[in-house]
């Protein structure tokens, strides 16, 4: 097992979100491997159990020593568990700390399932880190086949190519499929082929609903099932008001690069030098996103642009502290990389800037520092690229 930066909660009950593959059942496993009730609903003789009787649960954890943990894999399956998970939190009788993993949101809400009225924390597992891999770590291997930890361990590229068409073939399947999501599976796969061309770019939902030959709000709903799925995510633009027109269309990332080649039917083919420059960065605001939720920064992201072309690929911001990121797959750094930071920079609109690159030496270049990526990576986790009072 990697180790892994996301730490549990000192006993306090908490959902543990995350894609699948993401290595949940592992980390539960890692964290709670000696709690004294452990349920998975992807068994069917749990599933089928606890769907006939959730009042079950009840029973079991009243028998359970004081504090104990209680863990339940998949809590989507069997909504009405969360009822009894509720009412016990609510007597506080017997002291116990419920850990509830699943991998989509989507039948929580379609349930209007009780999500414990802010009675439990929520964590999410994303992908695996740069930093949890460690020595390990390929940059290569990242941006062609992603971080799932299977995938990452799989010992050549034929056997991570095979690994992520099973992926592919197992979220259609399991995830819209069996749980009745879409009405035509045949135009939902269109237009994840078409989502993973547009991944990282502006969004045009019209232009996606013509070349899948959809409505507009299809689409739209289409897009809400990745985000409940949690096999993507917005990144919303940033409006400082700055002197120069600015574009307000959000970006739609998925949450790693194999999946995403994997739909766009690009695994048997070496990347392109374009393609690694949308990889590299789809890479980086996934960890930035991963950083940011494993170490409580309690940070925003978006991206600027204006509609002259000028970009900045992406802003984290807390508050009024705005720092400014321009991401490069290159290990030779430009100074026309810096436009868009110079441009915000002399707005006032962030307040620092950083340039991050393949290269293997800090730089600076006015007032942009330009560090290697796992350098600043790491400057994050130690605190030293971050904000007043983390």
């Amino acid at each position: 097992m990697y180790g892994r930066l996301l730490k549990p909660p000192d006993h306090k009950t908490f959902f543990l979100f995350g894609p699948r593959g993401t290595g949940k059942s592992t980390w539960l496993q890692h964290h709670f491997g000696e709690a004294p009730l452990r349920i998975d609903l992807l068994k069917s003789s749990e599933f089928v159990k606890y769907q006939r009787d959730p009042s079950l649960l009840a029973a079991e954890v009243a028998a359970l020593p004081q504090r104990s943990w209680v863990v339940i894999d998949e809590v989507q399956k069997v909504p009405a568990l969360l009822d009894e998970i509720h009412a016990m939190l609510f007597e506080m009788q017997t002291g116990a700390a419920f850990v509830m993993s699943g991998s989509s949101a989507r039948k929580l809400k379609k349930s209007e399932a009780n999500l414990l009225a802010g009675r439990a924390l929520t964590r999410r597992l994303f992908g695996l880190s740069a930093l949890e891999m460690g020595p390990a770590f390929r940059l290569s291997t990242a941006l062609q086949f992603g971080t799932l930890p299977a995938v990452q361990n799989e010992a050549n590229d034929a056997a991570r190519m095979d690994r992520l068409d099973a992926y592919v073939e197992t979220y259609l399947k399991e995830e819209i499929q069996q749980e009745a999501l879409v009405r035509r599976l045949d135009s939902f796969f269109r237009f994840l082929q078409v989502a993973a061309i547009a991944n990282g770019q502006l969004l045009n939902i019209s232009n996606i609903a013509r070349d899948v030959g959809v409505s507009r709000s299809t689409v739209q709903g289409y897009f809400e099932i990745l985000i409940d799925t949690l096999l993507g995510w917005y990144l919303p633009a940033f409006k400082p008001r700055a002197k120069i027109k600015e574009v307000s269309h959000p970006k739609f990332y998925f949450f790693d690069t194999g999946v995403q080649r994997a739909l766009h039917g690009e695994l048997r083919n070496r990347p392109s030098q374009a393609e690694l420059g949308h990889l590299f960065e789809t890479f980086i605001v996934n960890e930035f996103r991963l950083l940011t939720s494993y170490l409580g920064i309690g940070a925003e992201m978006s991206y600027w642009r204006t509609e002259y072309g000028t970009e900045v690929d992406l802003i984290w911001h807390r508050g009024q502290q705005r720092i400014g990121f321009e991401i490069k797959h290159t290990d030779r750094w430009k100074s026309d990389f810096n436009v868009g930071l110079e441009t915000l920079l002399e707005e006032k609109k962030i307040t620092k800037a950083f340039g991050l690159y393949t290269g293997v030496r800090p730089l600076k270049q006015g007032r942009v520092l330009i560090l290697p990526f796992e350098q600043a990576l790491r400057k994050i986790v130690s605190g030293e690229i971050g904000f007043d009072g983390t």
